[in-house]
C-alpha cells in the first residue's frame, strides 16, 4: 500500500504512486560501505504491444491484479492507492496531466479548455464542457465542482484534500459551465490542484461532512453515482471489483474495453502468479526478484522505470500511542541515530536490486527541487548511531536493550500485509537496529483495516510506508505541517516544526522556480537535520501486461505518472 500526496516532479514521479512498489527475500547483511547512490536505471518502454491485423477493437474484459483492497473510492476521502485505482477509472478529473506531467483539457477532462489565471495570480476560471453528465444522467455542473471544493476544504470531512484547497477564498459559481477560484494568496501548486475529480452535489449535498466517512457512497457501487468511461458494479471484498463501461458515458473518445476486472490476491508473489498463468492480464508492481523471470516469458510485456514515490520510517511524536506516554522518538539525537544505524544502501543493493536511489529529504532525485548536498546524508555506521543514542541517555540493560527513564527501547513497526518488498525492510530494520540496542517489533496489517484505524488516525508507533506522489509539485505542507494533524490532515506523526511550517508557506507562496528552488533547499537541510521520516530510497516499480493487452505507441503506460500504468486506458483494446 501507498499512500497518495502531490507529486513532485521532473517525470519521474512515478506513479503514484506513486505510487509504486516492489520487493522480494534478500541478503540482510548489506555492504558496510555504501557506494553512492543515483537516479534508478529504467528499461525501455515497449514503442507499442503486439500488431493487431485491424488496429482497435471494441469489447472483452481486462483483468488486473492488485494486493490490497480498496478503503472508500470517495474522490473526497482517496487516501490509499487501491481506492485511487478504482476512482481514476469511475470519475473524471477537471484536468488530466500529459506523458510529460503537464495539465492539460483532455477529451476525458470535464474542463473544455486550460483555466484562465489572472495576472496577479489569484483567480483562476475553470470553463466545462457542456455535455459532461453523471451516470444517473443528471448534468455535471458548477454545483458540482462547488459543493467539492468547499466540502473538501471543512475540516469536519477530514479529506485528505484540504492542504489543496484551503488557500481558495472562494469558489463561485458563474454559469452552470463557469466555475471561478478566487486565492487567499498565490499557490503555486494550485494548477495540479485542480486535476481532482469532482463528487456529485446532488447525491451528497444533504449529507453532512462528519458523516461522508461512513456514507454509502465510495463504499457501495450500487449507491455510487459516477462520471466516467467505466462503472462501479461489483465489488466482492477481499476478492474483485467490476467496472462495466457506461453506454450513456457523456465523452467524444469511448472506451474500447466493454469491462474491467480489479483481482485481489493475497501478495505480490501471488499475483505474478496469475500473470504468468493468463489469470490476469496485468500487475502494475512485479517484486524486483521476479522481474527477470517475468521477462523470460516472451509472451509478457515488462516495463521498468523510475517512479515518483518513495519509501520512509515514520515516527509518531504522540507520546499517547506509548507505554506510560513516553514518546520514544521526541529526542533528535535518537532520530539521527536510527537514521545511522540502518543500512539504506543495503536495502537499495540487495533488496531493490540496485533500482532505487537513496534519498534524505522528502524531493525526489533529479527533480528540480531536489536540495542535494544542503540535506544530511545519514551513512550507514552502527558506532555513531551508538554514540548518539548514549548522548541522549540511552543505556543498555541487562538485555542489551537500551533503556531511559525507565523505558525500554522497544516499539512495534507496522506495515501492509502483502508486501513482499516491505516485510524483507522491516526484517532489515529488525535487524540493524538490533546491533545498535533497540528492539523492533515488524506487524504486519491487513491493509484496509491498518489505513482506516492506525494510519489516517496516527494510532502507531512508527511505520514503513511510502508517498506516491501524484503531481510535479514539491510542496510537502499537507504531509509535514502541523497544520494537518488527523483527521483533517495527513501529518499522522504528529509532527511539528515550526520552523518547518513557515518553510512550506514560503514555498508556495511564489511562482519563481529559483526562488522556490533555496527554500526547499533549506526545508531540505532542516528536515534532514530533524527527522520526522527516516528517508529510504525512491524506487520504481515493474508492470506487466500479458499478450492480450494492446495500445498505440503514444497510449503506453507511463510508470513517471500517478497510476502511469493505466495512462490512457481508455484507448487500449483487447484482443483473445
Amino acid at each position: 500500500m501507498i499512500k497518495k500526496r502531490n507529486w513532485w516532479s521532473v517525470l519521474l514521479i512515478v506513479s503514484l504512486l506513486g505510487i509504486l512498489f516492489t520487493g522480494c527475500s534478500t541478503n540482510n547483511t548489506a555492504n558496510n560501505a555504501p557506494a553512492e547512490s543515483t537516479a534508478p536505471t529504467e528499461s525501455a518502454v515497449p514503442e507499442a504491444t503486439e500488431a493487431v491485423a485491424d488496429g482497435p477493437v471494441d469489447g472483452g474484459t481486462l483483468v488486473m491484479s492488485t494486493f490490497s483492497d480498496v478503503v472508500n473510492i470517495n474522490p473526497l476521502l482517496v487516501n490509499d492507492t487501491a481506492s485511487g485505482d478504482i476512482a481514476q477509472f469511475v470519475f473524471a478529473s477537471l484536468f488530466d496531466l500529459d506523458r510529460e506531467g503537464n495539465v492539460t483539457a483532455q477529451p476525458w477532462s470535464l474542463a473544455a479548455e486550460l483555466p484562465v489565471i489572472s495576472t496577479d495570480g489569484l483567480t483562476y476560471t475553470v470553463k466545462l464542457k457542456e455535455t459532461i453528465k453523471w451516470s444517473d444522467g443528471q448534468p455535471i455542473t458548477a454545483d458540482d465542482v462547488v459543493y467539492t471544493v468547499e466540502t473538501a476544504k471543512n475540516p469536519e470531512t477530514g479529506s485528505p484534500l484540504t492542504s489543496a484547497f484551503d488557500k481558495v477564498k472562494t469558489v463561485e459559481k458563474i454559469d452552470d459551465r463557469t466555475v471561478k477560484f478566487t486565492m487567499t494568496q498565490v499557490y503555486a501548486p494550485f494548477l495540479y490542484a485542480l486535476c481532482q475529480a469532482i463528487v456529485p452535489a446532488h447525491v451528497l449535498k444533504d449529507v453532512k461532512p462528519t458523516e461522508l466517512q461512513t456514507n454509502a457512497f465510495g463504499t457501495d457501487p450500487a449507491k455510487t453515482v459516477t462520471s466516467g468511461p467505466w462503472k462501479w458494479t461489483s465489488w466482492k471484498q477481499g476478492d474483485s471489483h467490476t467496472l462495466d463501461a457506461d453506454p450513456n458515458y457523456w465523452g467524444e473518445v469511448k472506451p474500447h474495453i466493454s469491462q474491467l476486472v480489479y483481482k485481489i490476491y493475497a501478495d505480490q508473489n501471488t499475483e505474478v502468479q496469475a500473470l504468468l498463468k493468463g489469470d490476469t492480464d496485468q500487475t502494475s508492481a512485479i517484486p524486483v526478484t521476479q522481474v527477470e523471470a517475468v521477462k523470460a516469458n516472451d509472451t509478457i510485456s515488462v516495463i521498468q522505470k523510475p517512479g515518483a514515490q518513495y519509501e520512509y520510517v515514520m515516527f509518531n511524536f504522540d507520546s499517547s500511542n506509548f507505554k506510560d506516554d513516553y514518546g520514544l522518538f521526541d529526542g533528535q539525537k535518537t532520530r539521527q541515530a536510527i537514521a545511522h544505524a540502518l543500512n539504506r544502501q543495503g536495502m537499495v543493493d540487495n533488496i531493490l536490486k540496485g533500482v532505487g536511489a537513496l534519498m534524505n529529504a522528502p524531493f525526489l532525485p533529479d527533480t528540480w527541487a531536489d536540495p542535494g548536498d544542503a540535506a544530511v546524508n545519514y551513512d550507514y555506521n552502527p558506532e555513531t548511531a551508538k554514540q548518539l543514542l548514549a548522548d541522549d541517555g540511552w543505556v543498555a540493560g541487562s538485555d542489551g536493550i537500551l533503556a531511559k527513564d525507565g523505558h525500554r527501547f522497544s516499539f512495534e513497526l507496522q506495515y501492509n500485509a502483502g508486501n513482499s518488498r516491505r516485510e524483507q525492510v522491516a526484517a532489515v530494520i529488525q535487524q540493524n537496529l538490533k546491533e545498535v540496542g533497540i528492539e523492533v517489533t515488524p506487524k504486519a496489517i491487513d491493509f484496509a483495516a491498518w489505513i482506516d484505524q492506525n494510519v489516517t488516525p496516527g494510532k502507531f508507533q512508527a511505520l514503513l510506508l511510502a508517498w506516491s506522489l501524484n503531481n510535479p509539485d514539491p510542496d510537502g505542507e499537507s504531509i509535514f505541517s502541523s497544520k494537518y494533524f488527523p483527521p483533517a490532515g495527513q501529518n499522522s506523526g504528529w509532527y511539528k516544526n515550526e520552523k518547518l511550517d513557515q518553510l512550506w508557506v514560503d514555498g508556495y507562496s511564489t511562482v519563481d522556480q529559483a526562488k522556490r528552488k533555496e527554500i526547499y533547499k533549506e526545508v531540505g537541510k532542516e528536515i534532514s537535520t530533524d527527522l520526522p521520516y527516516v528517508f529510504l530510497y525512491q524506487y520504481g516499480q515493474a508492470i506487466g501486461t500479458g499478450p492480450r493487452v494492446h495500445w498505440a505507441e503514444e497510449d503506453a503506460p507511463e510508470p513517471s505518472l500517478g497510476y502511469g500504468q493505466y495512462f490512457h486506458a481508455i484507448k487500449w483494446w483487447v484482443t483473445d
